[in-house]
C-alpha cells in the first residue's frame, strides 16, 4: 500500500516492512520541545521512505549552530533506539501540536541543493525507487562541513568560427544530439562549451571522466571531478564525472553534456535502474539550459528526444577506421574454430597492439548448420535458438518449439560454437609465433606491453591504443537475447573504432561473423549510422518496444500480486511470466509510472526495474 508523508510526498512499501510499522517508530520524546525550532529528515534507513519531525538543540541555536542547517544539510538523528544519518528535507516546520520531538544529535556535512533534491524525487518517482538511494548518490563521499566561496575566477578561451557556429545552433535548439564520429576530439567539443561558463559533462567510465578532466585542465579550463571533488564543484566551475554526476552539485550552469550517451554504463543496474542521460535531461529542462547528447550512433531514444546535428558524409567516414568484415558462413566450424586463415596472417604480419576479443560471460550458445554455415535463430525474435533435445530446437523468449532443420539449405545436422579465452590465448601463441596476454575484468594492476592481447571487452577499457581489434565471434553479440542488442553491439564497435583512430591513420577493425549483412555491421562498415537506425527504429515500432512504449520487469515473491494489481489499469500491457519475471509495457514512461504508483507495492519480496537493460 502506498503512504504519504507529511510532506505529501508518495512512499513506498518496504521490501521489510510496511510503512505502517514504520510510522509506530516515530522520534518522539518526553520532553516538550514546543517553540523551539523544527525541521523534517529523512533518515538513511533502507526500509524507511518517510520523513520524520525533529527539534534543533536550543544550544545550537544559542551559539549560531543552527544557522549551519539547511536544506539538504546531512545530520545525525535518533531513530528507532539507534543513531542513524539523515538529510534535512524542510526547515523550520510547524509540526503538530502536542507532538514531542527528539533533537538533531549531530550536524555531519553540508549535503545537496534543494535544487538536487527536487529532482531526486522526480528520479524515485520515475524510477520506482527510495528517495534516500538517489540523495546516497548525491551526496559528498565524505563529509564537508563547509563552503567557502570560490577565490580564482574562471577564464573564458576564444574559440575559432567554424565551432561557434554549430555551438550557436546547439544552445538556440537546447535540445541537441550531436552525431560525431568516434575518433572526434571529444575535448575540443568539451572546451568550447566550459569556455562559455559552467557546464556539467558526463563521461560513461570513470577513466574517460579523468583523462577528459585532465586533458580541460591542461586547456587552462577550471573543472571538478566527481565525485572526489565534490567540495569544489559545489563552490564553482564546471563539472565532469560519469554515471553519478548527473546529480553533481553546480553553480549556475549554461550546459550539459552527455559523452557516448549510447553507452549503457549510463543506466545503473541495480534497483532503481535509473539511467544518467535521462536524469541530465530533466535537469536541463528544469533549469532551460542547452543539453547535448553526443554520439557516433545515437540511440533511438535519444534521435526521439532532440535536434540531430549530423557532420557531413566525408567526416563521418574519415572519422571511422576501416572496417573489414570476415564472412565465416563458408567456415567449418568444428576445423577451423575461431581462428580463420584471413585472422591468422593478420596476426602474423602486423605490428601490434592487436586486440582480439571474445566475449565469454553471460552469452548463449550459438548452433551453426553443419552444411551451409548458417545460424539457428528465431525469425520473430531474432534471438538464437538452442537445442533443448536431439530433435528439437528452442527458442529462449517462448516460441513453439520446432524440429532441427536448417532454414537455409535444409539440413538436419547442427554444430555448437563454444570457444574460451585461455584456449584461445595458446592457439594464438603458437600460430603467431608472438607472446599473447590475456586481459578480463578480473585483470588487476598495470597491463604489460605486448603485441598481442586477448580478452572480454574489458580489454577494451585497459588498453589506450591499438593498430588492429578483432571481434572473434561477433554472432554472439549481434543475437543476445534482449532488444536492445543491436545497440549495444554497436556501442563495443565505437568503442574500439575510438582505440584505432581515424581511416588514414591505418588501423582496422576487423570483424568475424556468419551474418555480414546485419545491420550494425554495414552501418559501421560504410560508417552511415542511418543504416542501423533506420532498421531499428522500424523493428522497435513494429515490436512496440521503447522509446514507442515504457517497459518495466518485475520478479519476486510478491511479484504476482503487484503484476494482478497493474494488470486491472487501463492502458497497461501484462506479457509473462517468464522465469519468475514478468513484463509490462504502458504508452509511455509517465504512464508506466503513474501505474506503479497507484498499483501500491505490495509487503514482501520485490524487484522493479524501470527501462530494463536486459529485458
Amino acid at each position: 500500500m502506498n503512504a504519504r508523508n507529511k510532506n505529501g510526498q508518495l512512499t513506498f512499501e518496504s521490501t521489510l516492512g510496511s510503512t505502517e510499522e514504520a510510522e509506530s517508530e516515530v522520534p518522539s520524546s518526553n520532553n516538550d520541545v514546543s517553540g523551539l525550532r523544527a525541521v523534517r529528515v529523512l533518515p538513511d534507513v533502507p526500509a524507511i521512505d518517510k520523513a520524520f519531525d525533529y527539534s534543533i538543540p536550543q544550544s545550537w541555536i544559542e551559539d549560531g549552530k543552527a544557522d549551519q542547517i539547511k536544506v539538504g544539510t546531512m545530520v545525525r538523528v535518533p531513530f528507532s533506539g539507534r543513531q542513524v544519518n539523515g538529510w534535512v528535507l524542510e526547515i523550520d516546520i510547524q509540526p503538530e501540536e502536542g507532538i514531542n520531538l527528539l533533537p538533531l544529535s549531530k550536524y555531519r556535512s553540508v549535503g545537496p541543493s534543494s535544487e538536487v533534491i527536487d529532482l531526486a524525487r522526480w528520479a524515485a518517482h520515475r524510477w520506482a525507487g527510495r528517495l534516500n538511494r538517489f540523495l546516497t548518490t548525491a551526496s559528498p563521499p565524505k563529509n564537508v562541513p563547509s563552503l567557502e566561496k570560490r577565490k580564482d575566477g574562471i577564464e573564458k578561451t576564444k574559440t575559432t568560427a567554424n565551432e561557434t557556429v554549430w555551438l550557436q545552433e546547439v544552445v538556440k535548439r537546447k535540445e541537441t544530439v550531436l552525431r560525431l564520429p568516434p575518433s572526434q576530439d571529444i575535448v575540443a567539443i568539451a572546451s568550447e562549451f566550459v569556455s562559455k561558463g559552467n557546464t556539467l559533462i558526463l563521461f560513461p567510465s570513470i577513466s574517460g571522466a579523468q583523462k577528459l578532466a585532465t586533458g580541460l585542465k591542461r586547456r587552462g579550463l577550471h573543472v571538478s571531478l566527481m565525485p572526489e571533488q565534490w567540495k569544489n564543484a559545489a563552490v564553482g566551475g564546471s563539472v565532469v564525472g560519469s554515471r553519478s554526476a548527473a546529480f553533481a552539485p553546480i553553480v549556475d550552469p549554461c550546459a550539459i553534456v552527455v559523452f557516448d550517451e549510447h553507452d549503457a554504463s549510463y543506466q545503473e543496474e541495480r534497483a532503481p535502474t535509473w539511467n544518467a542521460r535521462d536524469v541530465v535531461i530533466e535537469r536541463a529542462k528544469r533549469k532551460d539550459i542547452p543539453c547535448v547528447l553526443v554520439s557516433a550512433i545515437p540511440t533511438l531514444e535519444a534521435i526521439s528526444w532532440g535536434h540531430q546535428i549530423k557532420p557531413s558524409r566525408k567526416e563521418e567516414r574519415d572519422g571511422w577506421p576501416i572496417v573489414e568484415i570476415i564472412d565465416r558462413r563458408a567456415d567449418d566450424p568444428i576445423r577451423s574454430g575461431l581462428l580463420s586463415q584471413k585472422l591468422t596472417s593478420i596476426l602474423r604480419d602486423e605490428i601490434g597492439p592487436v586486440i582480439c576479443i571474445l566475449n565469454r560471460k553471460g552469452r548463449s550458445r550459438l548452433l551453426a548448420c553443419d552444411r551451409c554455415g548458417s545460424l539457428a535463430r528465431c525469425e520473430k525474435h531474432f534471438i538464437p535458438l538452442t537445442q533443448k533435445e536431439e530433435h528439437v530446437l528452442e527458442c529462449p523468449a517462448g516460441c513453439n518449439d520446432r524440429p532441427v532443420v536448417c532454414d537455409s539449405c535444409g539440413s538436419t545436422r547442427f554444430k555448437n560454437l563454444r570457444a574460451g579465452v585461455a584456449r584461445l590465448r595458446e592457439e594464438l601463441e603458437a600460430l603467431s609465433k608472438k607472446k599473447v596476454v590475456e586481459i578480463s575484468s578480473d585483470s588487476k594492476g598495470k597491463i604489460p606491453d605486448s603485441d598481442i592481447y586477448i580478452g572480454t571487452e574489458a580489454a577494451l577499457h585497459r588498453v589506450d591504443r591499438a593498430s588492429h581489434i578483432v571481434f572473434l565471434e561477433f554472432d554472439q553479440e549481434l543475437l543476445a537475447p534482449r532488444f536492445r542488442a543491436a545497440e549495444q553491439a554497436a556501442s563495443l564497435l565505437i568503442r574500439s573504432a575510438r582505440l584505432i583512430g581515424k581511416r588514414n591513420d591505418g588501423g582496422r577493425l576487423i570483424v568475424q561473423t556468419r551474418q555480414p549483412e546485419h545491420e550494425v555491421l554495414q552501418a559501421v562498415h560504410h560508417a552511415n549510422p542511418e543504416k542501423l537506425i533506420e532498421a531499428e527504429s522500424e523493428r522497435r515500432r513494429l515490436l512496440q518496444l521503447p522509446p514507442y512504449s515504457a517497459l518495466a520487469q518485475i520478479s519476486g515473491a510478491s511479484a504476482p500480486e503487484m503484476v494482478k494489481s497493474l494488470g486491472a489499469i487501463p492502458g497497461i500491457e501484462i506479457m509473462g511470466p517468464r522465469d519468475d519475471c514478468w513484463l509490462v509495457r504502458a504508452a509511455d514512461s509517465h504512464a508506466l509510472s503513474q501505474a506503479i504508483s497507484s498499483a501500491g507495492r505490495p509487503k514482501g519480496k520485490i524487484r522493479i526495474e524501470i527501462d530494463p537493460r536486459r529485458a
